[in-house]
């Protein structure tokens, strides 16, 4: 392909994969909230996260829902969260909210409406201290990256019921800095980006360290495709991109400042929610 003169694209490639770039993505206002997040549920509508200071804006809803080609759907949430940080959609398409200074976590039907949360503003510890990123299993469980104030990663039942938790503050295997982005593949493996130890670290279901993937600088978010791939953000600015068991397969410069927050669809496309500036990125393969 040759450009053409006037031609403004920017690509980017991921090993043997390109991908254009398009920003900003979706029908929404960039402008009253950071936004923090995003993620997709089945239909392949995107769910955008956008964080405020409780104690400082106005109630707003945090979690606005595009449809496939970025148009506005509704928003919800302004009276259920106080400091939206990161969230998740489950198996059934039903939105999980990370409220970080909360600390809690709330899940959404698909209607939109509060129907459980874990956790309370009033107990911190009780079972989060300042949680920073939630992901699902196949079987429905769930592990939270409680990161902020306790470095450890907890385990629960697709109930809700603690199973157990792993990792404590420190630099060796299994320990944690800050462990902020989490994400289950599909061979159930947990990886969790250990952001101030620069690495992104690989646990078996029940929290037994395996692996560590280091020269990733202030990691941010992990996701995982279906053939295994495993896609990490980290603060260089890159997005890195590498097979099931670790070997690296390409880096890129996706955005700007860094992606706090990365999904993908089933058909490879990623979207990258940045802080600053505040937008999400669409990754396109062609």
């Amino acid at each position: 392909m040759t450009a053409e003169p006037g031609d403004r694209r920017l690509f980017v490639t991921l090993g043997p994969q390109r991908y254009r770039v398009e920003r900003p993505f979706g029908d929404f206002d960039r402008g009253r909230a950071l936004v923090s997040d995003v993620a997709c549920d089945s239909r392949g509508h995107v769910f955008v996260l956008l964080r405020l200071d409780p104690l400082v804006d106005a109630p707003a809803d945090p979690v606005v829902e595009l449809d496939p080609q970025g148009a506005f759907v509704r928003s919800f949430g302004a009276a259920d969260i106080l400091d939206a940080h990161m969230l998740a959609v489950d198996a059934d398409d039903r939105v999980v909210v990370v409220d970080r200074d909360a600390h809690r976590l709330v899940f959404f039907g698909t209607d939109g409406r509060a129907m459980r949360t874990i956790g309370s503003p009033e107990c911190p510890g009780e079972p989060f201290s300042h949680p920073s990123s939630v992901a699902f299993a196949a079987d429905g469980s769930f592990y939270v990256a409680d990161g902020y104030g306790t470095s450890r990663v907890q385990h629960f039942s697709a109930a809700g019921d603690l199973v157990g938790s792993f990792g404590r503050r420190g630099k060796a295997p299994g320990e944690f800095s800050t462990p902020h982005g989490v994400w289950v593949a599909a061979d159930g493996r947990v990886l969790v980006t250990d952001r101030e130890n620069d690495r992104l670290q690989v646990f078996s279901a029940d929290g037994e360290p395996l692996d560590a993937w280091p020269d990733l600088p202030r990691a941010m978010d992990v996701w995982s495709a279906p053939d295994g791939s495993v896609f990490v953000t980290d603060q260089v600015p890159r997005l890195s991109r590498y097979d099931a068991d670790g070997r690296l397969v390409g880096s890129c410069r996706p955005v700007l400042n860094g992606a706090h927050g990365i999904w993908g669809t089933a058909d490879g496309t990623l979207f990258l929610a940045e802080v600053n500036p505040s937008r999400i990125t669409r990754l396109t393969p062609v």
